[in-house]
This record gives C-alpha cells, sequence and structure tokens, in this order.
C-alpha cells in the first residue's frame, strides 16, 4: 500500500479510536500544557519586558544618550562637544545622610540633583503636582525637595516639614510618585531623595574626591538614527581618550536590569524544561497504560492482517493529535502570560511588560513539547508493534519486553539529543545550559539506579510475619512493578526543591546570623582628607572599645588589560562584573593585615618607581591576569597603567574593607580623594548604634554613614523574595512530577485491580490490602526522598561552600518537610487510586483470567 493511503488510512483509524473520548490521557494533557505554558509564558514574558525597554529607551535612559562621570564634573571641551549634540540635561547622584531639622534622627539617602532641562523625556510626577520652581526652588535660603512615601514613614515626617543634607535645608515639598529615569540609575539601598543641582551645590556635600555620579543626558535632534549614536560614541572615545565616561544609548537604556531579566528568565525557561522533561515520563506512563488497554485492539488489527508498522502509525498519530491539543492549551497560557504580567510585575519591575503575541516564544515551546512528547512516546509504541496477538490475546501487556527494535531506540535517542542541543542552542549562557543538560541526564540515570536499588534491596531483604507487610515488599520488586516510575517522577522534583530550599536557608544564615557577627557595626564614606584626624578622635570618644579602620578610597573604571581595551577583550563570565561600571581602588604602602599573597611580593614602603597593583586572586585569574601584567584605570578623567605585583586572598563574606586593587602609594600621588572607614563594636546595643550614628551625622554632616545590619536587612528581604519566586518556578517541576506519580499509579490500575480480586478471592481483607498498599507507597516515597535529601544536599554543599565560597549547614527542618511530603503525596494519591481498585466486584475480572 502506498505510503500515502497508509497515512489516510491511520488516520481514519485514529479519528475512531478516540471517539472514546480522552480517558487516561489527562494527565498526559496536563504534562505537557503545563511544560509549553511555562516555557512559552517565561520567554514571552522576557520578551515582553525587553520590548518595553526598548519602546521606553530614551524615557528610561533620560536622553538618548547618557554620558556618566564619577568624582569629577565634565571639562570645558567636554562640555562643548555635548552641547554640540543636542539639549543637555546634568544629574548628579550621590548617598548622603537626611536628619530632621532638630537633629533627633536621620536616614540614609540616594540624592539626585537635576537641572532646569530635566526631564528631556518622560514627566517627573509628583503628590501634589508642582513646577519646577515651586517644587526645588529656593525660598528664604531653604530648597525644595521630593521624596518617595518610604522616607516619609522612616522618619516620621510630612510634607511641608524640613530636612537638613550637608550644610543646607530642604523642604519636602512634594512626595515622589514616578521618576522617569530610576531605572537608569542602578539599585539602590535608600530611598531618593530628589533636589535641584543649586540645592546640592549649597549642601557643601561635594568635595575633592566626593563619591558622586555625574550624568549628562543628551536629547538628540528629531531623525538620529542608530548608526548616529554609534558614531558619536566612536568620535566620544577617539576625541577624548582619557575621559573615563561610561557612554550608554537609549537601546542599552537599562544593562543591569535587562542582564537580570535574562538570567531570570534563562533559568525559568530551564525549569520548565525540567517540568516538560518530568512530564516526559508521564507521557511514557500513559501511552503504555492506554496501549495496555488497547491490547485487544491491537490484537485484532493485526490478526486481520495489519503489519506492526501499520499499527504503530495509528497509534502514533492518535498520540501526536493528543500531544498537539496538549500544546494547543499550554500556548494559550503562555500567550496570555505578557498581558497578565504587565500589571503584576509593574510593582516589582519599573518597566511596564508590553503585551502582546510573541510567536518566537511560543514556537519554540511547542518545539520541545513535541520533540518531549516524541522521546517518550516512542518506546513505548515501539514494543507495542512488535508484541505477537496471540500473546495480546492471552492477556500479556507490554512489561517485561525490554527494548523496542534499534530504529525506535535510535530515534528516540536522537529526538532526546535534539532536544538538549534546542537547549543549549538557544540559551544566553551554554555553559550553565550545558551543565543543567547534563545533570538531568545524570539525574534520570541517577534515580533508574535508585529505583533498581531499591527494587534489589526488597527481593533480598529477609521474609517478614506481617502479611502486609510481605505484600508491600513483594509489591515493590514485582515484574511491572510502580517503582521506577514514582522514584523517577517523584525524586528529580524533591531533589530540585531540597537544593533550593537548603541554598535559600544558608544564605539567609549567612546574612542575619553570620554576617552580622563578623561584619563591621559602620560603614563611613566620603571622609575628607581634612577631617579623617578628627573624625578618629569623634569615634575614639564615642565608642573607644570599637576599632576604627580607616583607608584611602576613589574611583575609577578598567579601560584595559595588557594594553588591549576592555570593550574588546574576551573574558569569561567570571570575571567580567570586575569591568562593568566603576570600582573602588585604594593605595596602600604596608601589605593590609587582611590580606594573603597567593604570588609575588609587596612593595616596600618608600617604593618610588613605576606604578604598582595587588589584584584580588580569584578575579584576576578569572580574567586570565598574571604576574608582571599591566591594568590601565581612569582616575578623575586621567589613565593609569600599573603592573601587577602580586595576588592576594580576599574573603569577601567577612564585610570588611576589601578591594579588587590596591596600588602603590605613588600611583595616585597628588589625586584629590576621600577616606572610606569600618567601625566593629561587637557588644554595641541599638541605641548606642543610634547615638553614634547621630554624633557622626551632626559633627560630619558630609560624611555618608552606613549602619551594616539595615543593609543587611534590605538584601535579606531581597533574597527571601528571590528564593520566593524561584521556589514557585521550581514547583512548577514538582507539579508535573506530583502528576506523573499519579499517571505511573493510574498505569498499574489493571495489575492492582488483578491482584486485589485474586488476594480477596483467597481471603484478604480490605484492611490487609489498604495496609500493604500504604506501606508499599510509603517505603517508596521514603526511598525516594532520602535519595532527594542526599542529591540535594550535595548539589546545596557544592553551590554554597564551592560556588559562592559560604559555609555551608545541613538544615534538619528541610529534611523533615522533604520526608512527610514525600510520605503524604505517596500514600495519598496512591491510596486515593487504590480505594476505587478495591471496590471492583470479583466475578467480572475473574471470568477474563
Amino acid at each position: 500500500m502506498p505510503l500515502s493511503q497508509t497515512l489516510k488510512l491511520a488516520f481514519r483509524f485514529s479519528l475512531r479510536e478516540m471517539r472514546g473520548g480522552l480517558s487516561g490521557f489527562l494527565i498526559f494533557l496536563a504534562c505537557i500544557a503545563l511544560g509549553v505554558a511555562a516555557i512559552g509564558g517565561v520567554n514571552s514574558v522576557a520578551q515582553a519586558i525587553t520590548a518595553g525597554v526598548a519602546d521606553q529607551g530614551q524615557t528610561l535612559l533620560g536622553g538618548d544618550l547618557r554620558f556618566q562621570l564619577n568624582q569629577r564634573d565634565a571639562t570645558p571641551a567636554e562640555s562643548t562637544f555635548l552641547d554640540r549634540l543636542g539639549t543637555v540635561s546634568h544629574s548628579a547622584n550621590m548617598r548622603s545622610m537626611a536628619r530632621l531639622d532638630d537633629g533627633s534622627d536621620q536616614a540614609l539617602v540616594e540624592a539626585k540633583a537635576v537641572d532646569d532641562a530635566y526631564p528631556l523625556y518622560g514627566a517627573l510626577e509628583t503628590a501634589p503636582q508642582l513646577g519646577r520652581e515651586d517644587l526645588f526652588g529656593e525660598k528664604s535660603g531653604v530648597f525644595g525637595a521630593a521624596a518617595p512615601d518610604l522616607l516619609f514613614d522612616r522618619l516620621n515626617v510630612e510634607i511641608g516639614d524640613r530636612l537638613k543634607v550637608g550644610s543646607a535645608t530642604f523642604e519636602l515639598r512634594a512626595r515622589l510618585v514616578s521618576e522617569p529615569d530610576a531605572v537608569s540609575d542602578g539599585f539602590g539601598f535608600a530611598p531618593r531623595l530628589m533636589v535641584s543641582m543649586q540645592g546640592l551645590a549649597a549642601s557643601g556635600l561635594i568635595q575633592p574626591g566626593s563619591l558622586v555620579e555625574n550624568a549628562y543626558k543628551v536629547r538628540l535632534p528629531a531623525g538620529a538614527s542608530e548608526a548616529d549614536l554609534k558614531a558619536i560614541q566612536d568620535r566620544a572615545a577617539s576625541d577624548f581618550p582619557e575621559a573615563g565616561w561610561s557612554i550608554r544609548t537609549r537601546s542599552n537604556a537599562a544593562p543591569a536590569l535587562s542582564s537580570n531579566i535574562e538570567r531570570f528568565s534563562q533559568f525559568l525557561t530551564l525549569v520548565g524544561l525540567t517540568a516538560l522533561v518530568v512530564g516526559g515520563v508521564g507521557v511514557a506512563n500513559a501511552v503504555r497504560a492506554y496501549l495496555d488497554g488497547k491490547r485487544g485492539v491491537i490484537a485484532t488489527f493485526k490478526s486481520l492482517g495489519a503489519s506492526g508498522g501499520f499499527v504503530f502509525t495509528v497509534y502514533l498519530v492518535q498520540i501526536l493529535m493528543i500531544a498537539g491539543l496538549g500544546i494547543a492549551l499550554g500556548l494559550i497560557l503562555g500567550a496570555a502570560m505578557p498581558f497578565a504580567a504587565s500589571a503584576a510585575l509593574q510593582s516589582v519591575i519599573p518597566v511596564p511588560a508590553k503585551g502582546g503575541f510573541y510567536p518566537g516564544a511560543l514556537a519554540l515551546a511547542a518545539l520541545f513539547g513535541l520533540l518531549v512528547t516524541l522521546a517518550f512516546a516512542l518506546l513505548p509504541l515501539g514494543r507495542a508493534r512488535d508484541v505477537p496477538a496471540t500473546a495480546l490475546f492471552r492477556e500479556m501487556g507490554f512489561e517485561g519486553r525490554g527494548f523496542p527494535r534499534l530504529p525506535y531506540l535510535a530515534t528516540a535517542v536522537g529526538i532526546a539529543l535534539a532536544l538538549a542541543a534546542l537547549a543549549i542552542l538557544f540559551s544566553g549562557d551554554r555553559r550553565i545550559a550545558l551543565i543543567f543538560v547534563g545533570a538531568t541526564v545524570f539525574a534520570f540515570l541517577v534515580l533508574r539506579l535508585v529505583g533498581a536499588l531499591v527494587q534489589w534491596v526488597a527481593r533480598k531483604s529477609p521474609r517478614v510475619r506481617s502479611v502486609a507487610l510481605r505484600l508491600a515488599i513483594g509489591n515493590i520488586h514485582r515484574p511491572g512493578a510502580l517503582t521506577p516510575s514514582v522514584v523517577l517522577s517523584l525524586g528529580l522534583g524533591l531533589t530540585l526543591l531540597v537544593t533550593l530550599a537548603l541554598i535559600d536557608g544558608n544564605l539567609r544564615q549567612q546574612i542575619s546570623g553570620s554576617l552580622p557577627e563578623r561584619a563591621p557595626n559602620f560603614f563611613f564614606v566620603d571622609i575628607q582628607n581634612s577631617e579623617v584626624d578628627a573624625f578618629s578622635t569623634l569615634i575614639g570618644k564615642e565608642a573607644p572599645k570599637g576599632t576604627l579602620v580607616k583607608v584611602p578610597m576613589l574611583r575609577g573604571r578598567v579601560m584595559a588589560l595588557n594594553g588591549v581595551s576592555v570593550d574588546k577583550a574576551n573574558v569569561p563570565s567570571e570575571g567580567a562584573w570586575v569591568l562593568r561600571g566603576d570600582r573602588g581602588l585604594t593605595y596602600d604602602a604596608k601589605q593590609p593585615a587582611n590580606a594573603t599573597l597567593t604570588e609575588g611580593i609587596w612593595w616596600s614602603e618608600n617604593y618610588s618607581g613605576e606604578p604598582l597593583v595587588s589584584f584580588s586572586n580569584d578575579e584576576g585569574k578569572a580574567l586570565g591576569l598574571k604576574l608582571g601584567d599591566t591594568v590601565t584605570v581612569n582616575v578623575l578623567g586621567r589613565n593609569v597603567t600599573a603592573r601587577i605585583a602580586n595576588f592576594r586572598e580576599v574573603q569577601w563574606e567577612t564585610m570588611g574593607i576589601n578591594f579588587v586593587m590596591v596600588f602603590s602609594p605613588n600611583t595616585f600621588a597628588g589625586a584629590p580623594h576621600g577616606w572610606l572607614a569600618t567601625l566593629t563594636e561587637k557588644d554595641a546595643t541599638a541605641a548606642e548604634d543610634a547615638r553614634l550614628l547621630n554624633a557622626v551625622t551632626r559633627a560630619f554632616p558630609a560624611v555618608t554613614t552606613v549602619r551594616v545590619k539595615d543593609a543587611l536587612d534590605v538584601v535579606n528581604r531581597l533574597v527571601g523574595q528571590l528564593g520566593t519566586a524561584i521556589r514557585v518556578a521550581a514547583g512548577v517541576a514538582l507539579i508535573a512530577s506530583v502528576l506523573v506519580l499519579a499517571g505511573a499509579l493510574a498505569a498499574g490500575n489493571r495489575a492492582r485491580i488483578h491482584d486485589a480480586v485474586v488476594l480477596k478471592t483467597l481471603g484478604a481483607t480490605r484492611r490487609t490490602l489498604i495496609t500493604a498498599f500504604s506501606l508499599e507507597y510509603m517505603l517508596i516515597g521514603l526511598a525516594t526522598a532520602v535519595f532527594a535529601l542526599a542529591a540535594g544536599g550535595i548539589a546545596a554543599w557544592y553551590i554554597v561552600a564551592r560556588i559562592m565560597t559560604l559555609p555551608s549547614h545541613f538544615m534538619p527542618e528541610v529534611a523533615v518537610a522533604t520526608l512527610v511530603f514525600a510520605l503524604v503525596i505517596t500514600v495519598g494519591i496512591g491510596l486515593a487510586g487504590t480505594w476505587r481498585v478495591l471496590g471492583h466486584k470479583a466475578a467480572p475480572v475473574l471470568r477474563d483470567l
């Protein structure tokens, strides 16, 4: 028969076969729809946010171009260059302390000063909405300011109250509702305080070496293209090679946000793929159970002359049609997610997600769904092809048939490899995707081995006297047992949750427990050279038992490594963060007490040769640096090249004063700079900390004081929010695991009915059977939970101890929760299906034996 006629006939038979409905395929549909919806929805939301950033690039950036300079204003030549481009708006950002007019309380703020041209794009929204002069103008020596609700609540103030910042007084005239370019300024640990440039100048905060970021935003003439923006960037780099400014364009308005969205969407895509792959096990179980129920039909087909290939085609068409329905349901849910996320994410991400239809993301999800269906359905379909009709008429199923023919096995393996290749190819970080794919394959193999091990232990266990327990142990290792399916389906989801729970718990423990014990009480920033001695005297008076550590501090950007511009250097992702933005820099004649050299030697105290630098060991090796290499940094508009003299071990987790780069003192001779200091006093009470903070703010209003505990509280909240989001995402994989578990139990119902009827006929009571089934599910669930705890514990330890280099601890509460969850799920779902099995009448079943 020609292929076209075979397919047409197979399609007709498939439609007739499906007239009975989708009974037995609901879990199949749920698994496919869940995975496809997760992948399609996550990628659609990511593209929606990216589209929102692109559409509002000018508003988010505050201009078509943004030139940022640290610790200095633009020179006259640079200002002339910028003015010739178009309309320029100048703003300045710095951290400072805002204190009440009577000095009774104070708070850290992110001060932002804006000029008359601000904003170039978008609108500044305040409540009440005021004109610029009414909002920021000077009245009787008092300048205006706007702040968000957070600052009003933190200082318990109202509109009309006054704050002191530096040596100037500001009146809170409105609440800050919306700042159009906030996202381009980056994340801040403190609430915003928006003032005028004149107000900031009057405060006296800007001194030589002050940590201030000057942003010059340019609105180009209408019609400026991306090519024009690129040409301006190139001209700025060539005309001012030592400016050291960071240049961003409207197409890259929020690089940090875009990068984080990309990473998070990649993680969620991999989690969705995990759910889909776990759901593949459910596909295999559903197909096997469906074919098992069609034994008589398949036997009739073969007895009437149908070939094995024709039978295979009939049921493959059915599976694909049902999979198509599941994929369609998943795509509908995935397509709706950007519209739902547009409102839900508004309070979390300051960028509106652009609701819309994203065919690329949905097509990728549909392809993954189709490949998973084929990869897991081909094996049971291939086995059904080769079962003789006589065996089917004798009520023999498809268990114990081994692997199907080589072509089916090779095709399934090939599709699985194609699935892995696509996951890696479409990933932003292919190394992580490769690790994920390898870990998934390894987990599947290990879980198969764990299932086999559980069965081997059950087979070798001594004979027990309890009838129910003996039946339970026998059910674990008998042919066609549920053990491999249950361990595989539940094990992967539980392992993922245990890993995430332990990582989250260890991070929280570090932030709320260990870190505060090791970290200093305070960081003091922007201490002027002329005030260092007086500042030290005040600290000695207010905290006589405390330990004050102070170092000089500048800000600079890494411009080149070994003479090669960092823009052109091929840098591994592990060390790329060192080259992004500005870094804190310092110098020291002596080797710091907390520094341990790993290579090289420290320079002498009176060294006066070429500039030298000590580089952090881990970061230096990640960048591929070695002793003798050169690093060029731009500080205050001047490029300085230093040679690496040594590498040192840096313990970032101590939260003390640490720098990636420490230079020889002659490197920055004569450069204006401030000082950074820490104060450590372990026995200080909250009241003593508050008194010290108030004293420093009163005596040195230009010094920014950061209480470490407050900063850690902010970080802890962020980690908690991120952890919740990740656990919810991982819950998708666990839901798929539970669905697969339910499918596996449902697939074994025919054998269960047979066993229950025979045992009841031989005198077993319903209570004995329920006890036996409960013990079986309990033992399998316990074994799975133990594996999940072991595997998840090892994975979490590796990530926390080896990658994050933090102390790792096992948490008993995670172990208890995992055990309870595994037992409740396995026993609960198992008994729900078993109860129906026990209700079958014996006579109809016995007549078919």
